[in-house]
């Protein structure tokens, strides 16, 4: 077991809370404590004893405390073998064995979050804590290490538990921990430092995770990596799986582009969008959007942008469905969503997306930049003779919204702000404007004056002619095809209007 007892500690950390207890009982146990700093005045203030380092090297903290612990006093009492050639040097040298370390590394990341003023960020890059965590860290066979605030309840467990010793298993747990924590730091500070460079490095940490209750398929493991709670509360409801994750990520990238407008309610499945829809009241859009197809709706993701009410509730609650997702909820309406104890319930906080993506294939990993770019009125270029009515030009923005976040190949065909038929993950567009048609008529919906939204330009006419018999007055794409004069040709002599955007929104 190789079991060692704690008889000296050096404390430096920023955060504060928690470490009473901690201090207390490492004074009941005779450690002798060194420290630094405010956190020397904090044990002070307890009435524990308590050495400055400056006592040990000789020197004082200096360069406005960016110096207080890098010293061969301290690194040497870290990282010495307790064997007899190392243990002689530090008796030669009057060098203190330390070994127990207790860190709390100044907050980059928060700093970062919180301010652009440079200076302020740069001072937060801690350098002699984390120089004691990977110190003791290599050290683990004789000395102990807490890297961070995360792990100041577990040693307060273990000395209390165990009297002040612990074990290899103990010091090799906290070690591994070390090392997370210390590579996290640097891959975060890199981060601020290559913001601007062309460096193409591949570097993320993601600190926060959780074990997921297996992959898309039972038989695959499957883990998050993030902190759902910053992003929801979760109200009631089973654990979110990692199929919900990822229907959950796609439902928030799709109502980001409805946030701040008229209420709108989505429903989703398999991360494609079955039913979308804008409404003077939550209550009109949840009908419309269930309307666009309300057998795939089963089973299915459900995410509004306005507070949901009791009405609205009370209609929703029909369905099966394995998640919803709203800003807010009357009080009466979430008591009775409440009452299907398996549905997932989520309050969002924020509208997060990712400024890049990544994802991991063949022997490597590709990353890019989010696709954060939507169309306005301004970006539409009307092509043909005929321009769309300004009734017209709402609807395929709308539709254009929807076909940016479906698979491609995909097409929307919509009307009134309702998606009322689409085709999404074909190999063809011509499949896709034919599935998207088809789906349409299946719901009961009338084509005739719906407007056709399409996520990357029609090398041939073949669409266009679709969709002129179809009754579809409007197309919305973004063009670039070096036939998209055949297609501009083909709406000209149908009385059709066409307006490019110049943005293709490709999704595979």
């Amino acid at each position: 077991m190789n079991t060692k007892k704690i008889k000296s500690a050096l404390i430096s950390v920023f955060s504060k809370n928690g470490l009473e207890d901690i201090i207390r009982e490492l004074d009941s146990l005779d450690v002798k404590l060194y420290s630094t700093g405010g956190t020397q005045k904090f044990i002070e203030k307890l009435g524990v004893p308590v050495e400055a380092v400056e006592n040990i090297t000789s020197y004082p903290s200096i360069l406005d405390g960016r110096v207080k612990t890098l010293h061969p006093k301290v690194f040497g009492g870290l990282l010495a073998r307790r064997e007899e050639a190392h243990l002689a040097q530090l008796e030669e040298y009057e060098i203190p064995e330390i070994d127990l370390v207790i860190v709390d590394l100044y907050p980059f990341e928060e700093t970062l979050a919180s301010t652009d003023d440079e200076s302020q960020i740069i001072e937060k890059i801690d350098i002699g804590g984390i120089s004691l965590i990977r110190a003791a860290a290599k050290n683990y066979k004789d000395v102990v290490v807490v890297p961070s605030k995360e792990e100041y309840q577990m040693l307060y467990d273990l000395i209390t538990e165990k009297q002040g010793f612990t074990d290899i298993a103990d010091r090799k747990e906290l070690a591994r921990r070390a090392f997370k924590v210390s590579s996290h730091y640097d891959t975060a500070i890199y981060g601020f430092f290559n913001e601007d460079s062309e460096d193409l490095a591949f570097k993320h940490s993601i600190h926060e995770s959780s074990v997921l209750r297996y992959g898309e398929n039972p038989h695959q493991k499957g883990v998050f990596y993030g902190d759902f709670s910053a992003m929801f509360e979760t109200l009631g409801g089973k654990a979110v799986s990692y199929n919900n994750l990822v229907d959950i990520d796609a439902a928030v990238g799709l109502m980001a582009e409805f946030e701040d407008g008229d209420p709108a309610f989505a429903i989703l499945k398999h991360t494609n969008a079955c039913g979308v829809a804008v409404r003077p009241t939550l209550l009109e859009a949840w009908h419309a959007a269930l309307a666009g197809d309300n057998i795939s709706a089963f089973g299915g993701i459900l995410i509004c942008n306005h507070k949901l009410d009791l009405a609205t509730a009370e209609e929703i609650n029909k369905l099966f469905y394995e998640v919803l997702i709203a800003p807010d909820y009357e009080a009466e309406a979430l008591d009775l969503l409440l009452q299907k104890k398996k549905r997932i319930v989520l309050k969002i906080k924020d509208y997060f997306v990712r400024k890049s993506t990544f994802k991991s294939l063949l022997n490597g990993v590709i990353e890019q930049d989010a696709d954060l770019k939507m169309e306005n009125k301004n970006d539409l270029k009307v092509v043909t003779k005929s321009a769309p009515s300004n009734e017209e030009i709402n609807d395929l923005l709308f539709a254009n919204k929807c076909v940016k976040h479906l698979k491609s190949n995909t097409i929307v065909l919509a009307k009134n702000n309702q998606l009322i038929g689409m085709g999404c993950g074909q190999t063809s567009r011509v499949d896709a404007l034919n599935q998207a048609v088809k789906k349409a008529g299946q719901f009961g919906f009338d084509t005739t004056g719906s407007v056709m939204a399409s996520d990357a330009f029609f090398p041939f006419p073949d669409c266009v002619e679709i969709a002129h018999n179809a009754g579809i007055n409007a197309v919305i794409q973004p063009g670039g095809s070096i036939k998209d004069q055949l297609s501009i040709d083909f709406c000209d002599e149908s009385g059709m209007s066409m307006v490019m955007t110049g943005t293709r929104h490709f999704k595979h």
